[in-house]
């Protein structure tokens, strides 16, 4: 199985401007997602697909890939879909899977990324979605954390940017799992939600994979027992570098 990773990332967020130039010691964060990217076993290929050259030019300067895309893409599915593209053509090779690792990640571990993988052993598994656990209630209200509910076989029911299930009961027992942007796809799979229409609730949540759940699509999700945080602000950007102190994958590629 051939498996390459693409690290889609633009300069005009609207919530957060220049984000993914924004530096976590010393490095920008989007190098961060690239290199634990690249470092993962299974992984063939890493690119960052932009449409800033700026991202691409600092990229390329440490030895990366970058795929230009095109400036209008409001998801960054569609970003990837469009790179994946892009680098078929570019190399002549099909990938099997491609690995959506989003450029807010800066904490994900190679393992997670790793594992979603593993599930793709089964042939009814299309897309495959790394999950986390929430920690407090003011994570858990927070609609910059997009929370999502499963069924018993950890495929997703709903993604949502408001606390579920309801902790109108209390919260201390109630699964809390945050969706990060870690997301898998089989190549057929990326193209044919990439040529869907945006749906009501995804444009209601502004969470691209309730497209898949709404058409009747199936994701899989993994639970990480890692500590993961989707930068969205200059605290949870602090928050990081702080975390990233005792990160083990950290020496792996600072000091190359």
């Amino acid at each position: 199985m051939k498996a390459i990773g693409i690290i889609p990332a633009r300069l005009g967020a609207t919530r957060y401007p220049n984000k993914p130039m924004a530096l976590i010691h010393g490095m920008p964060m989007v190098g961060h997602c690239y290199h634990r990217t690249r470092l993962t076993p299974g992984i063939d290929a890493t690119y960052v697909a932009t449409c800033d050259e700026e991202i691409a030019g600092y990229v390329r300067s440490i030895g990366g890939l970058a795929a230009m895309t095109s400036t209008s893409h409001t998801r960054a599915t569609a970003r990837t879909a469009e790179a994946m593209e892009r680098i078929e053509v570019e190399t002549g090779e099909r990938a099997d899977v491609v690995v959506m690792v989003q450029g807010d990640e800066p904490l994900i571990s190679t393992e997670a990324i790793a594992e979603t993988l593993d599930h793709f052993n089964d042939p009814a598994i299309e897309i495959v979605n790394i999950m986390s656990r929430l920690s407090t209630y003011e994570q858990f209200i927070d609609k910059n954390n997009v929370k999502v509910v499963v069924n018993r076989h950890n495929d997703a029911l709903y993604f949502s940017r408001e606390p579920i299930p309801s902790p109108w009961r209390g919260f201390e027992n109630i699964p809390m799992y945050m969706q990060t942007g870690i997301i898998a796809f089989r190549h057929d799979a990326l193209l044919r939600f990439n040529q869907m229409d945006e749906t009501q609730l995804e444009q209601i949540e502004s969470v691209d994979m309730n497209r898949v759940l709404e058409t009747g699509g199936r994701i899989r999700m993994v639970l990480t027992q890692a500590t993961t945080i989707g930068v969205d602000t200059p605290q949870e950007l602090k928050d990081a570098e702080e975390l990233m102190n005792d990160d083990p994958t950290l020496a792996r590629y600072l000091t190359q």
